[in-house]
């Protein structure tokens, strides 16, 4: 196995680890470990949340979270040599839940997924699904069951959702400057346009006294990806994924966590992973002056792992951007289309006796394949949402004997 170099121990908070993790983006977070390029190594992780969401039948934890607590980041991890304008190669050699381990923390043999209330973070759908919801997963090898969604089995695609370097101070503050612009254009708009900096519950790893305060103050909030990588959310980063960050301080402070079990395209329930703590194993290098030879400025690239589950037959549902609630037209818009291949498909799965939050929960968790289909055609963007066919116990298919609807049970639902 090789060295760990961020340990967590999944029955304390991250503020209570040995050597504590950090939820704010900032060049000064202390590094907690040395890596030299060449280096395996292995990063251990609580779930994002600090595990917030319980294993129970009740949505109310996901209703009442604290949202000043996320990401909750393991490192950061410095890299000899590595200086502003180098690449960072980061290869995944494996990850998964917490090894050998069952207990209350999401990761140990389980996950959830979910739905988050409009006015507490919100989701793609929130404007249909404004409540708070819940799926529990159990994790049975490489697959994913839930009594919230009986009927469905899957194989996960596991990949940490978040993983980036840190900002410059430069970097740092043109994010807040051009977010905070992006809220002043409608303040009081639930869910807010973007997540300012907030002190409340900012954790500064081993930072401590002024610096930790001045952390809090100016750090940048982890909920999206940036030019240092940070929370994309790609179902396919996965194991034997290759990572190629650009590095904008001096040892490029690698960082992250936020583990998946498995996800569909889009992460549309905002929490639509199946989220864990767990491990994840790294191969690091270095590329001198990478940035400027590779024109590789603005945001990572990668090289996806060749480890997934192989579906091979596909539900497509097709979206347009037209908003079919009003008869109105929006000229090539990929978001709106995807959002209504996102509607189409919970329609049909309600059908065959879900609710429309399970059918939520299921196409944010499952290994859905989403794709812009067309992007030319003025005025309707076209996208697609390829939901695996096997994943179900059912024929989901369309037949002239109609749909087999069945009792598919409840999702964990939030209670007053």
């Amino acid at each position: 196995m090789p060295d760990v170099v961020f340990k967590v121990d999944q029955t304390k908070s991250m503020r209570e680890q040995d050597v504590p993790g950090h939820n704010r983006w900032h060049p000064d977070i202390p590094t907690v470990a040395m890596v030299k390029p060449g280096a395996e190594f292995r990063v251990e992780c609580r779930d994002w949340t600090d595990c917030q969401i319980g294993n129970n039948d009740s949505a109310n934890d996901v209703r009442d979270i604290d949202l000043t607590i996320p990401h909750m980041l393991s490192g950061p991890i410095g890299v000899e040599g590595a200086e502003p304008g180098d690449l960072l190669v980061v290869d995944i050699l494996d990850l998964g839940p917490v090894p050998q381990q069952t207990g209350d923390a999401a990761g140990q043999n389980w996950g959830y997924t979910g739905i988050f209330a409009k006015a507490n973070g919100g989701g793609f759908l929130t404007d249909y699904f404004p409540d708070a919801y819940k799926a529990v997963w159990d994790f049975h090898g490489q697959q994913a069951v839930s009594r919230h969604l009986p009927g469905v089995r899957f194989t996960g695609i596991t990949h940490p959702g978040l993983f980036g370097t840190a900002p410059s101070t430069e970097m740092l503050a043109s994010w807040n400057a051009r977010e905070k612009a992006l809220i002043d254009t409608d303040p009081n708009r639930v869910p807010p346009l973007a997540v300012p900096p907030d002190a409340n519950n900012a954790l500064a790893g081993k930072a401590t006294g002024d610096l930790a305060a001045r952390i809090g103050a100016e750090g940048a909030r982890t909920v999206p990806a940036r030019e240092n990588g940070g929370n994309h959310d790609i179902k396919n980063f996965t194991r034997g994924s290759r990572v190629f960050y650009p590095v904008h301080v001096k040892d490029a402070k690698l960082s992250g966590g936020d583990l998946h079990f498995s996800q569909g395209d889009g992460e549309i329930t905002f929490c639509g992973a199946i989220e864990m703590g767990g491990f994840i194993d790294f191969h690091v290098d270095l590329i001198k002056g990478g940035m400027e030879t590779y024109g590789i400025s603005t945001n990572p690239v990668f090289i996806p792992g060749n480890v997934e589950p192989r579906y091979t037959e596909f539900l497509t549902f097709i979206g347009i951007s037209v908003d079919h609630d009003t008869d109105t037209n929006y000229y090539l818009d990929a978001t709106l289309a995807y959002r209504r291949a996102c509607l189409n498909a919970v329609e049909y799965l309600k059908k065959f006796g879900y609710s429309g939050e399970q059918a939520y929960l299921l196409i944010g968790s499952a290994p859905i394949e989403g794709r812009i289909s067309g992007i030319v055609d003025i005025p309707n963007a076209c996208c697609s949402l390829y939901v695996p066919s096997a994943i179900f116990d059912f024929d989901v298919r369309p037949s002239a004997r109609g749909p087999m609807k069945a009792d598919r049970g409840m999702c964990a639902v939030s209670t007053a």
